[in-house]
């Protein structure tokens, strides 16, 4: 087991976008990271670019659908460091149709039911799983952190309030997928209220990667920030919520 007082995170889905960001920014201050990536070459390639910023990274194999790489992952952590102090569940699918635009068009009718599996098998039932299989380990942290990347189109009231900014963006597998995960990060929020443990759902913002399309107008570097914030939230921080750069959203 390494002898490191360095707080310990493993971020879902970080060799890319947001989630690397999220590395970047956390690992500057002074947190261990471990860069879960679907191929571990990207994932070691990643680790490699944060090292070269002073960043203590190393890559871990893990395609959060899969069970065994979930559990390989636990492993590891348990036989490094004997714990994990932040779980980052980052990684995430978005595989409704959208306009070129990217600002997507209404087609729930039409949606087909291999899609809303597929989106919940990644957005739902796998940081589900994986953060059951690592609650063990983050139970042992003395200020375990668990942070759920949802989206503002997770809002149920938003969703159903005309004239609101998202009255009229409905991608309905991913909306879907992410309402269940908000309602995942209540629920596991009021087992662990006795605890030092904190889960919240991060909204990080429309921005602009892969998955936020061309119609996206947030950097990289902003869209971070709420992962970040809820990561290395104090003891009297808040536990169960739904927010976006300090902002409580709306369920």
């Amino acid at each position: 087991m390494s002898e490191t007082t360095a707080k310990v995170a493993l971020i879902t889905g970080a060799n890319k976008g947001i989630g690397l960001e999220t590395a970047r920014q956390l690992g500057k201050l002074g947190v261990t990271i471990l860069v879960g990536a679907r191929d571990l070459k990207k994932g070691e390639e990643a680790a490699e670019v944060l090292r070269g910023v002073g960043v203590d990274a190393r890559a871990v194999k893990l395609d959060v659908v899969n069970e065994a790489d979930r559990a390989a992952v636990a492993k590891y952590i348990e036989k490094e460091f004997g714990r994990l102090d932040i779980l980052i569940n980052n990684a995430g699918v978005m595989l409704d149709p959208r306009s070129s635009g990217g600002w997507p068009t209404n087609q729930t009718s039409t949606t087909p039911p291999q899609v809303l599996r597929d989106t919940f098998e990644t957005n739902f039932f796998a940081v589900v799983a994986l953060t059951q299989t690592l609650l063990p380990l983050i139970r042992k942290s003395p200020a375990g952190r668990i942070v759920n990347l949802s989206s503002v189109l997770a809002s149920l009231k938003l969703h159903a309030t005309p004239g609101s900014p998202i009255y009229d963006a409905k991608t309905f597998a991913y909306d879907a997928s992410k309402s269940a995960l908000n309602s995942f990060t209540i629920h596991l929020a009021h087992e662990l209220r006795g605890t030092k443990i904190k889960v919240n759902s991060a909204h990080p913002g429309w921005v602009k990667t892969e998955m936020g399309g061309d119609g996206a107008q947030m950097e990289l570097v902003d869209g971070a920030k709420t992962s970040v914030e809820l990561a290395t939230l104090p003891d009297d921080g808040p536990t169960g919520g739904y927010f976006h750069m300090g902002e409580a959203l709306p369920w």
